[in-house]
């Protein structure tokens, strides 16, 4: 299994794909870290030779934002959000969605699951 900044990438899928594996790395950063070192996209990940997986590697260092960097940048911008009390500050605290989203229905994935609220008990008559 081939190794790129630290990360395993699968060895069976084309390069192209394999590189997708790497956070940060999609399929247009892929496609041009391909053609920039010279790689063969459509090419078997496990036949990358010493060298293009070093060009590849030293591309992404030169040129692109990925792995650890990039979550802590990521991180650091929504920890910056949170301490100046922005509106999307406050929504990422309290971890309703951020993008304007509906919250009456349809909030599940920000929200986790429903937390049933006890409702009113009917009133009996007493005759």
């Amino acid at each position: 299994m081939p190794r790129l900044l630290g990360v395993d990438i699968p060895s069976e899928k084309k390069t192209i794909y394999s590189l997708q594996y790497l956070y940060g790395v999609g399929p247009r950063v892929a496609r041009d870290l391909c053609h920039k070192a010279g790689v063969d996209p459509e090419g078997i990940a496990r036949n990358l030779h010493e060298d293009e997986l070093a060009r590849l590697a030293s591309l992404m260092d030169k040129d692109y934002v990925v792995e650890g960097q990039l979550r802590r940048q990521v991180s650091q911008n929504i920890s910056r959000l949170k301490d100046i009390g922005s509106y999307r500050g406050v929504r990422h605290r309290r971890g309703l969605p951020v993008r304007g989203q509906r919250t009456r229905t349809n909030a599940r994935t920000r929200k986790g699951p429903k937390k049933t609220v006890a409702g009113k008990k009917g009133v009996k008559d007493l005759k």
